[in-house]
């Protein structure tokens, strides 16, 4: 058994049913992918439009993938057409392009906004007053080939496990008021993104469903 499986089979065992676990492949050779993917695992997350396009061609077809980076606006297109889930929608602008690519290709397409929960300035997302703001907007409402799934964070970059425990906390008691304020109904909405390598763990009892792990499975990457 290779240290990659190793590596899957701890973490696989560490999560519970409920937690969706995305092995973030970015910089990892194709290999590799496949190594995790002959143990059954489908859920793989990317953070370059090009990595991922070129991976998605190449790669068994029944592979999930999720978009865990920054997309830019103008790069939308080339991933609509197959990716599972985008976890960093952190703008209306990008919303919309999202869902006029969307419309394009005939489909809906799954979302997760993004909030700035973070210490540091560097990492994207949304305050609770801009998302509300978008979420009481007509332009939101006029959105049919999106659908959002939940919400997605990043914790600070730090060793005070109080600190990161404090940010996810505080985002699943604000994932739970935006549901009852605005999601109610829908039980598409169900899905907190937190957690990677350095903090899935804390993430999940904490209330993560979905945990992005990369370099605990894959190692250190090359870039």
């Amino acid at each position: 058994m290779s240290i990659i499986v190793e590596n899957f089979e701890q973490i696989k065992s560490q999560i519970p049913p409920n937690v969706k676990l995305v092995a973030v492949s970015k910089f990892q050779p194709e290999s590799s992918i496949l190594e995790i993917y002959e143990q059954g695992h489908r859920i793989f997350g990317e953070s370059k439009v090009q990595e991922l396009v070129s991976k998605y061609e190449t790669l068994p077809n029944d592979i999930q993938w999720h978009f865990i980076g920054h997309l830019q606006t103008n790069k939308v297109k080339y991933i609509v057409p197959f990716v599972t889930l985008i976890h960093g929608v952190d703008s209306l602008r990008l919303l919309q392009e999202i869902n006029k690519c969307a419309l394009k290709s005939n489909k809906i397409v799954d979302c997760l906004l993004q909030m700035h929960i973070a210490q540091e300035e560097t990492k994207f997302g949304f305050s609770p007053n801009e998302l509300e703001e978008v979420l009481n907007s007509d332009e939101f409402g006029a959105l049919k080939n999106v659908q959002i799934c939940g919400l997605m964070g990043m914790a600070s970059f730090t060793d005070d496990v109080n600190q990161i425990r404090k940010e996810f906390r505080w985002l699943a008691e604000y994932f739970a008021n935006i549901k009852t304020s605005y999601f109610c109904h829908d039980d598409f909405f169900n899905e907190l993104s937190i957690g990677m390598s350095s903090d899935y763990q804390i993430a999940i009892e904490e209330g993560s469903t979905i945990v992005r792990v990369g370099s605990s499975i894959f190692g250190e990457r090359n870039f």
